[in-house]
């Protein structure tokens, strides 16, 4: 990853907040993405055991990291969520990923993951609509309408042209007119005025909440539904109704997360396949026109350092950045 440096001329380069947000564009994000679900299938990268526990903060920390050794690629994302940021005028979700040497473990980078997060999960969801979703799906529900919402929407309405008509249920009940705003003229967007209602007429679901429990009734998934959920990331959240995984098909993004830490924890004997094998062919599935599918996002290790390593490259690239002295 990178040529050898002397001990006494090692640099550290840091990416804040706002040199991500200028070298971040979707395209390159969901090509990075689409290598970490495929390497995950190849067993080229490696993804460590999770880390994700409650504070007494209130908040919830974690760790993600993973490695491609053929890549000379190693590094690990210190994430949570701190809701009562909210009151300080901040995001609840904090990020920072780290980079390293693995060849000396130094490290090389440090990355603001606020909008990689963001980003990365945003494009893995429109990865599971592409494969998963019905041809056609004109309706959308969406349950939320904070940072994580919006870019699923958006990498939505990217990789999926049909979509005409936008439902969605924000937190306090009310029309969030700025988020409407957001998604003028690409689609016809609105409140739901019931949540079970619009999720039955809907060809696609989208869940992006702080996953505090079922948001809608079992019986209000018609067949033909594809689900993304995103919101179940640790123990005890979820999102979805008791029963709906036993009459789905479930594809989520690495079956151990899943099965600890995501919707898949309330089911955790549920048969699933994992979406990077789908991709590479390794696994067959074909959408019957009834069938309910699932896409279980917990979020992989390796999508935050492809993405990171591509922001790494085109830093180099453009001289962005802040580069410290680091000896060692």
């Amino acid at each position: 990853m990178t040529s050898p440096t002397a001990p006494a001329q090692a640099q550290l380069l840091l990416l804040d907040k706002h040199q991500v947000d200028d070298l971040l564009h979707l395209d390159d994000v969901q090509r990075a993405v689409r290598e970490a679900f495929v390497l995950h299938s190849e067993h080229a990268g490696r993804v460590f055991p999770v880390v994700r526990e409650r504070l007494d903060t209130g908040g919830v920390f974690g760790i993600k990291s993973g490695d491609v050794q053929s890549q000379g690629l190693l590094g690990f994302k210190a994430a949570g969520f701190w809701p009562a940021n909210r009151q300080r005028g901040g995001e609840p979700h904090q990020a920072t990923i780290l980079l390293i040497d693995p060849a000396t473990g130094r490290p090389l980078c440090v990355v603001d993951g606020n909008a990689v997060t963001t980003v990365r999960t945003g494009a893995a969801g429109g990865l599971g609509l592409q494969r998963l979703a019905r041809r056609g799906s004109v309706r959308l529900c969406l349950f939320g309408t904070g940072v994580q919402a919006r870019i699923q929407l958006d990498f939505a309405l990217r990789v999926a042209p049909s979509l005409r008509e936008v439902l969605y249920v924000s937190a306090s009940g009310k029309p969030n007119a700025a988020f409407e705003a957001h998604f003028a003229g690409r689609c016809r967007i609105a409140p739901a005025s019931d949540r079970n209602a619009a999720v039955a007429a809907s060809d696609i679901v989208i869940t992006a909440t702080p996953g505090g429990g079922a948001l809608f009734d079992l019986e209000a998934v018609k067949p033909g539904t594809h689900l993304n959920c995103v919101g179940a990331d640790t123990r005890g959240k979820r999102e979805l109704p008791e029963g709906l995984l036993a009459r789905a098909r479930l594809v989520v993004d690495d079956r151990v997360q899943a099965g600890q830490i995501g919707e898949m924890q309330w089911a955790p004997g549920t048969d699933c396949v994992e979406l990077g094998d789908l991709l590479t062919g390794k696994a067959a599935f074909e959408r019957a026109a009834g069938d309910i599918t699932v896409f279980d996002m917990t979020g992989l290790a390796l999508q935050d350092l492809t993405v990171a390593r591509l922001l790494h490259a085109r830093a180099a690239e453009t001289g962005t950045g802040t580069r410290i002295a680091w000896p060692w």
